[in-house]
C-alpha cells in the first residue's frame, strides 16, 4: 500500500516539473499591482467600495449581465470593473478595441442613465504573435 502512495506523489512531481518547465508556464502572468497601486493612491473607486445597497447592487448585476450576455464582446470586455455608489457608475479596465468600449460604455449607459456612467476602460495593445 506504501509502495502505490509513493508511486503517485511520483507521478504528480514529475507532471507538475513538467508543467513548470513547459513554455506556456514560462511566460510571465500578468500583473496589475502597479496600476492597482496608482488608483488607490489617487482615491478612484474600487470594487471592494461598492456597498451592498440594493439599488446598486441591481444597477451593477444589470450591466454585467448586459456586457456578459453580448457573446461578441472579448473575455476583457466580459471582465471590466463595474463599480456602482449611490448611482454612479464607473467602469475600469481594459478592452480590445474602441468598438468594444463604446459597447461596454452604451450597455452601462443604458442601465444607469444618462450622466452617470464614468468611464475608465481603456484599449489594450493588441497581441502579437510569436513567430517559431
Amino acid at each position: 500500500m506504501a509502495v502505490g502512495y509513493f508511486v503517485r506523489v511520483g507521478v504528480l512531481f514529475t507532471l507538475t516539473a513538467a508543467a513548470a518547465a513547459s513554455p506556456l508556464a514560462a511566460q510571465q502572468k500578468p500583473d496589475n499591482t502597479a496600476v492597482n497601486k496608482v488608483e488607490r493612491a489617487n482615491a478612484q473607486p474600487t470594487a471592494q467600495q461598492q456597498k451592498n445597497d440594493k439599488s446598486d447592487l441591481s444597477i451593477t448585476r444589470d450591466i454585467r449581465m448586459a456586457i456578459n450576455g453580448d457573446k461578441s464582446l472579448s473575455s476583457y470586455a466580459h471582465n471590466v470593473k463595474i463599480i456602482t455608489r449611490q448611482g454612479q457608475v464607473t467602469l475600469k479596465g481594459p478592452v480590445r478595441s474602441d468598438a468594444e468600449k463604446q459597447t461596454v460604455e452604451a450597455k452601462a449607459t443604458a442601465v444607469a442613465g444618462e450622466g452617470h456612467v464614468i468611464s475608465n476602460v481603456s484599449v489594450a495593445p493588441a497581441k502579437s504573435r510569436a513567430k517559431n
